[in-house]
């Protein structure tokens, strides 16, 4: 399919690429819906190895509303679950070559993209610890799951289905040669959402706003979230990112920033609003640094009917002035302690899975 390259400007001409929306099976909805938002970044990476089963395990474990992971492609076509573009030595490491003399061993340090899912299977990326996150649990041996595996392990621990899901397009616009394009993306994810008992659970989020704006247009019912940061925000010189898909936040009426960014995220037709919750941006007068996420940008992204979940939040303190300025769910790397504090404040929190139901159906998925 060919995609449009001025996206901002024909939306509608995109959805006449794809015909009709997709008309997907009816689901039950989760009743996580109703629970605060308390999402497992990488199924929660401060508790352990990330993106791997037992991070989802835990997640599931700690009692998280909402499992956060990102989604890769592979050379031949397979989506898998990890975050970053190519494999780093710091969290997986070579056991052997897929099959004797293979000329692309070592598969660490390669990207993605130019890797099969044979050679990437072959890999342990649960056995080094972050420098960053001393509390990490390791999981020796622990490979990269496809998407699919993930859905089938957590469907076993979970069999009603109730956990939410936040499925990121890990793609990058500023060197398309490093991941599959749009298209792959955006066709290859929406087929496993739609074989998937959780189809109707399902959040798909992305920096590109291309593969919103695409995803959106294939089927409008998927929930559809716009992350953003200083990096994709703002270009030097005050060109336009290549992250909006076209859009200019300076386009938009504001008055501030933080409503320009609210406005362009609602005009890719996103549902939620993803900011990063953290990142103070610097300023020249008196008044010191201030957030990139915001009251007002809170408030406008309500007044526009979207939700607003900042990432990635791991201290109590910011959690805290998130919440009370409205923010709908938070993103953070220890699901648990968030989940803690939100039930401390008397909001509704999710369930805790079984252990012994969610470690036994993790002995049978671990490969």
């Amino acid at each position: 399919m060919c995609i449009p390259f001025f996206y901002a400007l024909v939306f509608t001409e995109i959805a006449l690429v794809y015909a009709s929306p997709y008309q997907g099976p009816f689901r039950t909805l989760s009743n996580n819906h109703r629970f605060y938002d308390v999402q497992a970044h990488r199924g929660g990476r401060g508790n352990v190895v990330e993106s791997t089963l037992p991070s989802f395990a835990w997640g599931l474990i700690g009692g998280a509303t909402t499992l956060e992971l990102d989604n890769g492609i592979t050379q031949d076509g397979e989506v898998v679950v990890w975050h970053d573009e190519s494999i780093f030595a710091e969290k997986c490491s070579d056991t052997a070559p897929v099959v004797p003399d293979d000329p692309a061993y070592p598969y660490v340090g390669k990207f993605i993209s130019n890797l099969t899912l044979a050679q990437i299977k072959t890999l342990d990326c649960g056995s080094k610890r972050q420098t960053n996150y001393p509390h990490q649990l390791v999981y020796p041996g622990a490979r990269i799951s496809t998407l699919r595996e993930v859905f089938n392990f957590v469907s076993c621990a979970d069999p009603s289905h109730q956990i939410l899901w936040n499925i990121e397009s890990k793609i990058n616009p500023q060197y398309p040669n490093r991941t599959a394009g749009v298209d792959d993306f955006v066709q290859k994810q929406h087929e496993i959402f739609v074989s998937s008992p959780y189809y109707q659970s399902i959040t798909y989020q992305s920096f590109d706003w291309r593969t919103l704006v695409v995803m959106k247009a294939l089927d409008d019912k998927l929930v559809t979230s716009a992350l953003i940061d200083e990096d994709t925000a703002f270009t030097p010189g005050g060109s336009t990112s290549p992250w909006l898909a076209g859009l200019r936040l300076e386009s938009f009426p504001g008055p501030s920033l933080s409503e320009q960014i609210a406005q362009a995220a609602h005009a890719v037709q996103a549902d939620i609003l993803s900011p990063t919750g953290t990142f103070l941006i610097p300023s020249s007068s008196h008044e010191g640094s201030s957030h990139f996420t915001t009251p007002k940008m809170i408030n406008e992204a309500h007044r526009l009917g979207m939700k607003v979940v900042p990432w990635t939040v791991n201290h109590l303190d910011r959690v805290e002035e998130l919440v009370k300025d409205g923010a709908d769910g938070i993103i953070t790397d220890y699901p648990n302690v968030v989940r803690r504090w939100a039930k401390q404040q008397g909001l509704q929190v999710a369930p805790k899975y079984p252990t012994q139901r969610v470690f036994s159906c993790l002995r049978q998925h671990m490969h």
